[in-house]
């Protein structure tokens, strides 16, 4: 088994320490650790490993599943990770159909594990041709994969498209796997996949729209039968979640969950209109996003996103090069951080754009 070395991740190894803004990041603003009891008591595995079973219960009651359809996880990354050895490493050939462009690692681990298709957007609205997933179909296919929102166009795909896939998939005896990690930045979210039928597996954390990325907490919601094969391989990564990371989870599911997402949702959108009026200003575009990532076109006078990237590396300001995302025209932006880190790094960035 063979795995590509993670673009972005080495970019952001490379150049997030020594950098003055983060202007890549992907996640809303971080909550302080001083706003939850940071004491869980004696420090052991969470038992079940695969998750306390009333938080199991509360986190399933969310996609109309029972506590046995939810196993909690490492982040989303390893949820998605998980998943992808539960669905694809079993017996004979495996195939995967792939929507593009995407966080690297939900191609990147299914071409280790079987061929993959790769359906793509289109720019510069980045619609999904549901005929095209349909024609990528085959009767080895085990899982079509999608981001919704979007990572990294911030496209939000309509519900009739989602349940298109579904259908797609149920009727090919195949899952529809849905990282569902920025849904709730939206100001009406989608149901989830995992409500949608048996066919449908989400995967979430408390990373992008909590604003807790620390907590390394996500969770697996799906067919039982995939959940106990991710709980199963699930043995041989981190076993257990973290104890740290379920204690607060806890706190941040429960009375403070509608004001930790709204107060999400209006920074979002504070900043999407400041990020929005700063692309005006400088003759860039975008496809208005949901979530807190934009892909925006690179300014005239750069060959690509790297060469930019590189120039807006020397005012201190780290952005994500579109290479990553395999569009070379393009950068990734985050517009998540706190509002006066985002100003700055704008500010920088009108610098190099001129």
């Amino acid at each position: 088994m063979e795995i590509e070395p993670f673009g972005l991740e080495r970019w952001f190894a490379e150049h997030e320490h020594g950098a003055d803004v983060m202007l890549a990041e992907s996640g809303i603003r971080s909550l302080d650790a001083a706003e939850f009891d940071t004491d869980p008591g004696e420090l052991g595995y969470v038992i079940p490993t695969n998750g306390d079973p009333e938080l199991r219960a509360d986190v399933g009651r969310r996609y109309d599943r029972g506590p046995d359809e939810v196993l909690f996880t490492c982040g989303t990354q390893e949820a998605n990770f998980l998943a992808f050895l539960a669905v694809l490493a079993g017996d004979g050939p495996g195939h995967a159909v792939v929507v593009t462009p995407t966080y690297q690692a939900l191609s990147a681990v299914p071409e280790a594990l079987c061929e993959v298709t790769r359906i793509g957007l289109e720019p510069p609205n980045w619609e999904l041709d549901v005929d095209a997933v349909a024609d990528a179909v085959r009767p080895e296919t085990r899982v079509v994969v999608l981001v919704n929102p979007n990572n990294p166009t911030g496209r939000y795909h309509s519900i009739e498209t989602v349940r298109a896939l579904y259908d797609l998939a149920a009727e090919n005896d195949a899952y529809l796997l849905c990282d569902e990690v920025y849904r709730l930045l939206a100001e009406e979210p989608l149901p989830p996949v995992a409500s949608l039928g048996p066919h449908g597996l989400s995967t979430a954390s408390l990373t992008k729209a909590y604003g807790l990325a620390g907590l390394r907490f996500g969770w697996l919601v799906g067919d039982r039968e995939v959940v106990d094969a991710a709980w199963r391989w699930k043995d041989y990564t981190t076993i257990s979640p973290s104890i740290f990371g379920q204690h607060v989870a806890r706190q941040a599911l429960g009375d403070r969950e509608a004001s930790i997402l709204e107060e999400s949702r209006r920074l979002a959108a504070d900043h999407r209109e400041r990020v929005s009026r700063f692309l005006d200003a400088h003759g860039l575009e975008w496809h208005e996003p949901v979530g807190v990532n934009g892909f925006v076109t690179v300014p005239d006078g750069f060959a690509d996103g790297v060469e930019f990237c590189r120039a807006v590396l020397e005012e201190g300001v780290v952005l994500a090069p579109g290479e990553f995302f395999g569009h070379d025209d393009r950068f990734r932006i985050g517009f998540g951080l706190p509002t006066a880190e985002l100003e700055e790094g704008l500010e920088r960035v009108g610098r190099v754009v001129g």
